[in-house]
């Protein structure tokens, strides 16, 4: 029998939190991150509730850029604390209900609910476990039901926020077909360019392509996409979840070479990044860095120090050092992320 997998996907999850914890804020557009002060401050949106989306404002965006776009809108830092504490109790929610359970991040878990073997009362279940998250924790949250986990997770992005979509074994080839590329696994901005540039913008584009022809296009990744976009794809869950890495990335609203304000946005994110670790009472050995340059030509670097730490200021002294030479480079940066691995 086909599996049955059901993607939970907590509704802009820290505003969500924030929102819970200080009812006067809902109704209004709320951002989660740095301080603006008065549109001069330095760092990125964390992420922001459904408001704050109205005026275009989103994840990962310079916390002054937020501030032009909607100045009227709450402002508050983020609190890793509190909302690991909730995603733990909503995670807790989860485990009755399924004997295999993948946590994703604190805001997303897969469940393997084959054993009901009916779509029919996986949506029941579903509701169920929507409606407990809502009563006990005040948090809203959107499902996705398909045969694996790629079908569920776009099922799960479909209706936000507060939604419910069940895509059937029989539905899925239609279901996929309208969806831009960028939904399967993989096709990150830069692989969405270049597959723009051939004329595909559709899953049901990418469909009219033989194995062999997107192989020709996307090396290895071709024999990925071609199974993708027929709905074929893992089905597994990795039951024992394990942080391999914490993160963060922004994208300049102009690509730029100015090294204070690369510095400054590298500066905020080693800040969230190690709020997320005490949160989570972790050290870490590693620091990456990424950078994207303005033709999506994109870098990583690394460099592992000789002990666990979980200070502020080996991240931001470590990504500083390790920036430098992509700061030679005399084109304009796009996006830069930083996240630290080699967790404990």
């Amino acid at each position: 029998m086909a599996k049955i997998i059901l993607h939970l996907d907590l509704d802009a999850f820290y505003a969500s939190v924030e929102e819970r914890e200080n009812p006067s804020l809902k109704g209004k557009p709320l951002v989660v991150g740095a301080d603006p002060k008065g549109g001069n401050g330095r760092g990125v949106v964390s992420t922001c509730n459904y408001e704050a989306r109205k005026f275009g404002i989103r994840s990962g965006m310079p916390i002054s850029i937020a501030y032009r776009k909607c100045p009227t809108c709450t402002f508050v830092p983020v609190n890793m604390e509190l909302y690991v504490a909730a995603s733990h109790k909503v995670m807790k929610i989860l485990a009755k209900y399924a004997e295999k359970m993948e946590q994703v991040s604190v805001d997303e878990a897969y469940l393997d609910v084959t054993p009901l073997k009916s779509y029919k009362k996986a949506a029941e279940l579903a509701q169920h476990i929507k409606d407990e998250i809502k009563k006990k924790e005040k948090l809203s949250c959107t499902v996705g039901i398909g045969p694996n986990k790629l079908v569920s997770k776009v099922a799960s992005d479909f209706q936000k926020p507060d939604g419910l979509t069940v895509v059937q074994p029989a539905e899925v080839l239609n279901f996929l077909a309208p969806q831009t590329v960028r939904v399967l696994r993989g096709v990150g901005p830069k692989t969405e360019e270049a597959l723009n540039a051939l004329g595909i913008k559709t899953v049901a584009d990418l469909r009219k392509y033989r194995k062999e022809q997107l192989t020709e296009i996307a090396g290895s990744f071709g024999q990925s996409l071609w199974e993708q976009c027929r709905g074929i794809a893992p089905d597994e869950l990795v039951t024992e979840w394990v942080t391999k890495s914490i993160g963060r990335q922004s994208t300049f609203e102009k690509d730029t070479n100015d090294k204070k304000a690369i510095y400054a946005l590298l500066d905020s994110m080693a800040d969230e990044v190690c709020k997320q670790l005490k949160a989570e009472k972790m050290g870490f050995k590693t620091v990456t860095i990424k950078v994207r340059y303005e033709d999506f030509d994109t870098h990583t670097k690394q460099k592992s120090l000789t002990d666990y730490v979980d200070n502020v200021e080996a991240i931001r002294n470590t990504a500083r050092d390790l920036i430098q030479d992509f700061l030679k480079d005399p084109r304009k940066i796009r996006l830069i992320g930083v996240s630290v691995g080699n967790l404990k």
